[in-house]
């Protein structure tokens, strides 16, 4: 079926208690294959470091893996954490992706560390200036992927005239500005950090400056989405996202946990209440459900597309809980 709006999903390969990483790796490519088949635009994977619950550290590795496993569906990150990366090695990467994979791969970019600050020192030797160079590195990147340039000495190869579209990616007005005055898509993380995502919707539509990439602005934002045949079971399904949103406000992050008969033992009421708010952007329930909840969340944005993102313990309801997702997107 035909679908009008856009639907794509963002995954950080998560590791299930009692499971280790090659299990969550060999589950994205399974959701990844199942995805193309139920219409998705595109499959990104996050980077994110030093977390027991995460297998997606080594992005374009996994970016890769997922390309390499499926025909059509668009593959890219969402994102790589750019400050963590010199952006010659990241343009050789994406590089290479998009020469094995013509037309096919995206590089979404985020600003963030995706780690604590011990971790990042770990990954960059110097932390000095690098969040402050967030605009040079992107055009840098844009400098790598683009035609030779005269008197050019420093080249990307593979990655020199493969013009690898690149988004901007936030949680933030600062991300909304950038990828406004660069001209460049832009997606928005209101899957865990929703406080400013109509602000930020707002400013990339009227300061967005068309570039060669995009002619008009282009927005997405993340929504969690725990879809099942009944809301009673996605509610149920529910309470693992919902865990792992307290333990990572208590610092006590793990592996992703099992569902729960309810959270009132698991927490205490003003915990459930920031993990409410930080959840905000969520549809949880069965298809009817999902799509009216998705209708709210596109009419109250005004994005182009919606990006599904869904933290399920159970690899086949994880599955089931996507393409719920598919057929309600479809029917917007």
């Amino acid at each position: 079926m035909a679908n009008s709006i856009p639907y794509s999903i963002l995954d950080i390969s998560p590791i299930r208690q009692g499971f280790t990483a090659a299990d969550a790796l060999r589950n994205s490519l399974d959701v990844a294959q199942h995805a193309e088949k139920w219409g998705y635009t595109r499959y990104w994977v996050a980077e994110h470091h030093n977390m027991t619950g995460n297998a997606s550290s080594a992005t374009a590795v996994l970016v890769g893996y997922i390309a390499g496993g499926t025909k059509h569906i668009r593959v890219g990150s969402g994102g790589v954490m750019l400050p963590n990366h010199a952006p010659l090695v990241i343009a050789e990467q994406f590089g290479t992706l998009e020469s094995l994979y013509p037309g096919r791969i995206e590089l979404g970019l985020g600003r963030a560390p995706g780690t604590d600050q011990m971790t990042a020192r770990a990954l960059r030797r110097d932390l000095l200036g690098s969040d402050d160079r967030f605009p040079q590195d992107v055009r840098e990147l844009q400098y790598y992927f683009g035609p030779l340039q005269e008197g050019q000495s420093v080249k990307a190869i593979p990655g020199m005239n493969t013009n690898v579209p690149i988004w901007i990616l936030g949680s933030s007005l600062y991300g909304a500005q950038l990828a406004a005055h660069f001209g460049l898509p832009y997606a928005f993380a209101s899957h865990f950090a929703p406080e400013q995502l109509l602000e930020a919707m707002k400013i990339y539509r009227e300061l967005f400056k068309p570039s060669t990439q995009q002619a008009k602005p282009y927005s997405a934002f993340v929504m969690n989405v725990v879809a099942a045949d009944t809301d009673e079971e996605a509610r149920h399904l529910f309470t693992t996202l919902q865990q792992n949103v307290v333990r990572m406000r208590r610092n006590t992050r793990g592996q992703l946990p099992p569902p729960i008969a309810g959270m009132n033992e698991f927490c205490e009421p003003h915990e459930r209440a920031a993990a409410d708010q930080a959840l905000q952007v969520s549809v949880v329930g069965s298809l009817e459900t999902v799509k009216k909840g998705m209708r709210h969340w596109l009419d109250t944005t005004g994005a182009d597309e919606i990006i599904c993102t869904g933290q399920i313990f159970d690899h086949q309801a994880r599955l089931r809980s996507f393409e719920i997702a598919a057929q309600a997107a479809q029917g917007l």
